[in-house]
C-alpha cells in the first residue's frame, strides 16, 4: 500500500465518523481501523502517527492510542 493511499483511507474513515460527535468519532474510527485494517496497514498508520501524523484528520490523531497495535512478526 502506498503511503498516500493510507492517509486518504484514514481520513475517509474520520470523515465518516466525524458526524457522530468528537468523542464517538475518535472511538469509532479507532475501532474500525483495529477491526478492518490489515496489520501492515495499521503498522504504517501508527508509524506515521509516531512522526506527528502530518496530513491526518485530527480524529485519527486523537484515536492513535486506541488503535490495536499489530503483533510483531514471528522471527
Amino acid at each position: 500500500m502506498q503511503h498516500q493511499d493510507m492517509l486518504r483511507m484514514a481520513n475517509q474513515i474520520a470523515s465518516f465518523f466525524n458526524g457522530s460527535g468528537p468523542e464517538a468519532a475518535v472511538k469509532d474510527a479507532a475501532e474500525h481501523i483495529s477491526k478492518f485494517w490489515d496489520p501492515r496497514m495499521r503498522t504504517m498508520l501508527l508509524a506515521h502517527l509516531d512522526t506527528g501524523g502530518e496530513g491526518l484528520d485530527p480524529t485519527i490523531v486523537k484515536a492513535a492510542g486506541l488503535i490495536k497495535k499489530p503483533k510483531p512478526a514471528a522471527a
